[in-house]
């Protein structure tokens, strides 16, 4: 692995144990942990396009909805910020408009989120964005053979919104 890849990770890694000892210190509650399980789908927006596939031809392949879960444990380090860890697993199919064949795209993000909550009683929005790493493996089944793709690890960020619901204190 390239040490260039690994940069951003120990910065983010760096910055999140530094700035938890400052929150940790200035937070007069006691810190809570959590386990959160996510189930959801993975719904692409758009296909691809494989070269060579089926002898030599290049095919458009089109994207289904597949599904998608998570287990991230957490911490809060005040009412209104939290850092959550996560390990999950995603999915989709491709087939191609004209010819027989199949694709099988798999995804294990691993990830590392900041969350800020706007405590409001039982409704609570917040606001996340972290950093990740995407192992991926891809198959295909065509009329001329079937083949694997090399497992890959790709780097990205994420960012998204939304809301909890506290049903009591302790759930």
């Amino acid at each position: 692995m390239k040490k260039s890849r690994m940069l951003p990770v120990i910065v983010a890694l760096a910055l999140i144990s530094v700035s938890s000892q400052v929150w940790a210190a200035e937070t007069s509650e006691k810190p809570s942990n959590y386990v959160v399980m996510k189930g959801g789908m993975y719904s692409p927006s758009e296909t691809f396009d494989l070269d060579n596939f089926n002898g030599g031809t290049t095919s458009s392949f089109d994207t289904k909805t597949g599904f998608a879960g998570e287990v991230a444990v957490g911490h809060y380090f005040t009412p209104n910020l939290a850092v959550e860890l996560g390990a999950g697993y995603f999915q989709t199919k491709g087939s191609p408009a004209a010819q027989p064949g199949e694709t099988m795209l798999r995804v294990v993000p691993l990830v590392a989120t900041g969350k800020v909550f706007i405590p409001m009683g039982i409704f609570e929005p917040y606001g996340l964005g972290g950093i990740g790493a995407y192992v991926s493996d891809i198959n295909v089944k065509g009329n001329s053979g079937n083949f694997s793709g090399t497992t890959e690890v790709t780097y990205g960020f994420h960012a998204g919104a939304g809301f909890n619901i506290n049903v009591t204190s302790n759930m």
